[in-house]
């Protein structure tokens, strides 16, 4: 996934229509997940324009292991895209720390397991 090759980036549009240079700013906001996420299948964008004139961004990025989804309604598209964004990041970083933990912890349950000769010499 690169700014210039997202092929694997999907957008929808509900009751707008969105120029250029919109559109290349969703993607080179969403383009920074991937320097957090190596494995992402599939990114879908969806924008929606309400009746009061407000825009509903949604994101979901999906990986072989986990969906990762944020929404937000605000008055501009950039202001929606930034907040996605970084709810994403949040989501993100948060799931990499609890699969680190598990792994510290794991690691630890099995240094105690671990039963060494008292005439090993070190």
């Amino acid at each position: 996934m690169t700014i210039e090759n997202m092929s694997n980036m999907r957008l929808f549009f509900k009751g707008l229509k969105i120029d250029e240079r919109t559109e290349n700013y969703i993607r080179k906001r969403l383009a920074t997940i991937e320097k957090i996420l190596h494995k992402i299948l599939r990114v879908e964008v969806e924008i929606d324009l309400d009746k009061k004139g407000k825009f509903r961004v949604e994101v979901m990025v999906k990986t072989p292991y986990n969906l990762y989804r944020a929404e937000n309604t605000t008055s501009s598209i950039e202001g929606s895209i930034d907040t996605v964004e970084d709810e994403l990041k949040n989501q993100i970083r948060k799931d990499k720390e609890k699969m680190r933990d598990l792994r510290k912890r794991g690691r630890r349950s099995i240094k105690k397991r671990v039963v060494i000769d008292e005439n090993a010499r070190f």
